[in-house]
């Protein structure tokens, strides 16, 4: 007898009856369900009869589903918050494992949380608490903060209790809220994200809205990465590391013009990359200590430092960063003694071809090369460099849009032009470089241009 298995609810008959006979459980076949602006959230989930939320689709949906968003503005209210406690009020509560939630095709859906106003509550857009789903493609903006004249905050992504999560391809912008937040979970994987023109309600909160926060509680949150990532014109700081239990590594990420609004008047502190640190208060801390890392990663026109180790206990890795023009110093290593009380001037920090450039001070709080491992940085070199070591010293390059596939905008800023002192001038650090040697900063001449 020739022919093939049917479709339907034969197949799916025929695959019970497999599973019994051999005895093995017999996976569901993933499903699509889908989620539009006109959508109802008694429907079906089709294509045809699509959701409003995304919290009905959680509910529909099951591990190894993709949840379909399709394009519009998606405007979320009071009456959408799935739960509240004593600080928090929480829109979009992902609990489910293993689902994606990722734009429909090539359009662009985006939520606007600026009805959602909770009396007396932080706000968070969306608390991730499951494992193994996928963020993709979709824009958030206005989220809110209505406590005034407190130092506060909310969160457009909290993670909390999440593992191995990928939020890719996403813009957190316009609103009052930290873009992606963790305070625990391991391996979560943020990919090509930009969060920018976020900033308090007033002076009690601006000092809190940062880019991007990792800050694992525990020392199990291992693993968790940021890469491709963009912060600028977010009033506190870029990208935020303090009290971290747990190792974070920043990888090809952008920070500019942190601590302003558009106007550049000061808002927050206005760190770049805010690597560290335990308050400098006295309290206990994590230990072992962790150690972050921050490579191949750009600083540019932030209000305070560009790279800063935040009164860190001991030392961080810092490979390949190109930090310009940055109001404080371009690299604060500023350091904490064992009592995290203590300020010094940095120790136990591995800085290996880092690039500083156009600041009134490039390295700041360093403490003596025997008190930590320095190689080939711009700043203990005989080399002196000016405008004309780089193709292009033009910042609004640096928010031109992104490639098709999410990627970094192909710019020319603070690319090494030919016949820079600087090229070649690194040591090698087990990364792919062209020429005798690697180039100093975060871009490697030869590379395509990103």
């Amino acid at each position: 007898m020739s022919g093939r298995i049917g479709s339907g609810r034969a197949s799916a008959r025929l695959g019970v009856l497999l599973a019994g006979w051999i005895g093995l459980t017999m996976p569901a076949l993933a499903r699509d369900v889908y989620v539009a602006p006109n959508g109802l959230d008694g429907s079906a989930g089709t294509l045809q009869a699509p959701l409003a939320t995304l919290m009905a689709a959680q509910r529909q949906a099951s591990p190894g589903d993709t949840v379909y968003i399709r394009g519009g503005i998606y405007r979320p209210d009071l009456s959408d918050i799935v739960e509240t406690d004593a600080i928090y009020a929480v829109v979009n509560d992902f609990t489910k494992p293993h689902i994606a939630y990722v734009a429909y095709r090539n359009e662009v859906p985006v939520f606007d949380f600026s009805r959602v106003r909770p009396s007396d509550r932080r706000v968070t857009a969306f608390l991730v608490r499951c494992d193994g789903c996928v963020f993709r493609g979709f824009q958030v903006i206005h989220v809110q903060i209505t406590i005034a004249h407190r130092h506060t905050q909310s969160e457009a992504f909290r993670v909390q209790g999440g593992n191995r999560n990928l939020f890719d391809r996403l813009s957190i912008h316009d609103g009052m809220g930290i873009g992606w937040y963790l305070v625990s979970g391991s391996d979560n994987r943020v990919r090509n994200v930009d969060a920018y023109d976020n900033r308090g309600l007033d002076d009690g909160s601006n000092g809190n809205i940062d880019g991007f926060g990792a800050h694992p509680r525990s020392a199990a949150g291992t693993g968790n990465v940021i890469q491709g990532s963009r912060a600028w014109f977010n009033s506190d700081d870029g990208f935020d590391l303090i009290n971290a239990h747990a190792a974070v590594i920043i990888d090809h990420c952008w920070a500019f013009f942190n601590g302003y609004d558009q106007a550049f008047r000061p808002l927050g502190d206005g760190n770049g990359f805010k690597a560290g640190g335990y308050g400098a208060n006295g309290k206990p801390y994590p230990q072992p200590v962790p150690r972050h890392t921050v490579e191949f990663s750009l600083a540019v026109g932030n209000l305070s430092s560009g790279f800063y180790a935040n009164h860190q206990v001991g030392g961080q890795n810092w490979f390949n960063n190109t930090a310009i023009g940055n109001r404080r110093a371009d690299f604060n290593m500023l350091s904490v003694l064992a009592d995290n009380r203590t300020d010094v001037p940095g120790y136990g920090h591995v800085m290996k071809n880092n690039l500083g450039f156009g600041a009134r001070v490039e390295v700041a709080n360093l403490g003596r090369p025997r008190q930590n491992t320095l190689q080939a940085n711009s700043f203990q070199l005989p080399i002196r460099l000016d405008r004309h070591d780089f193709q292009s010293l033009d910042a609004g390059e640096l928010d031109a849009p992104r490639q098709a596939d999410g990627s970094l905008p192909r710019i020319r800023f603070a690319h090494l032009a030919a016949g820079s002192a600087a090229i070649d001038a690194g040591v090698e650090i087990g990364r792919p470089f062209h020429g005798k040697a690697p180039d100093l900063g975060a871009f490697e001449s030869g590379d395509a241009v990103y």
